[in-house]
């Protein structure tokens, strides 16, 4: 949603491909895979689908449930009309304000960018796109399947997240073998941002292990 050519529909399916495309056109073989709020849908809806393509996850503030519920923004945006009409009305400032109330670490420059995914009518209407398409019980045949894949698996969350919250965390840790988990304190949704430092030690860390001992 940065600079990136539109695509429509931008639906969950479409971004699934358009995942392993980037990794066929880049000749990746085998990825560590990290994955925050939508890109946790569409990453580990691939990751299950390419298991042989995967040798490491890291799991922030998302969800992988067929038993999901869409809440607030996100129910808006999936009814029709209603979505149209709070798209129409989005602009920075108000967008701004939404994103802060959800994390702290947000500042001018971020919005700017995460703005750019609204900056245009073919970018909001793709906004509508990816939610609408999101029903969870599509997830039913993939559920217990991140176990199944057997790969190192780091759960990195905000504590203080209220769109996805820690409760998802510790019921990915239980599912999923051996799983790490990892909730830095006083970071809202947007962890990377909320709390930097923390979030990139952690993650290489994790990641530094994992190559040497692979």
């Amino acid at each position: 949603y940065g600079d990136s050519p539109r695509v429509r529909p931008a639906t969950w399916a479409v971004h699934v491909k358009a995942l392993e495309g980037f990794r066929a056109a880049l000749g990746l073989d085998r990825v560590a895979l990290v994955v925050h709020d939508w890109g946790g849908l569409i990453g580990l809806r691939w990751a299950v689908e390419h298991p042989d393509a995967v040798s490491a996850l890291v799991i922030s503030d998302t969800g992988f449930f067929p038993d999901g519920k869409w809440h607030g923004m996100a129910e808006a945006m999936r009814t029709p009309g209603t979505g149209e009409e709070l798209m129409a009305q989005q602009d920075r400032s108000s967008f701004g304000a939404l994103m802060r109330s959800v994390s702290t670490g947000i500042d001018e420059a971020a919005i700017d960018e995460y703005f750019r995914a609204l900056d245009s009518e073919d970018g909001r209407l793709a906004q509508l796109d990816l939610y609408r398409s999101g029903n969870f019980e599509e997830l039913a045949p993939y559920e217990g399947r991140l176990a199944g894949l057997g790969v190192p698996t780091l759960l990195l969350w905000g504590a203080e997240d209220p769109f996805a919250p820690v409760a998802g965390a510790h019921r990915l840790a239980a599912e999923i073998p051996h799983a790490e988990l990892d909730v830095i304190a006083d970071a809202g949704h947007f962890v990377v941002e909320d709390r930097p430092d923390e979030y990139a030690a952690a993650l290489t860390a994790f990641l530094r292990r994992e190559t040497m001992s692979a």
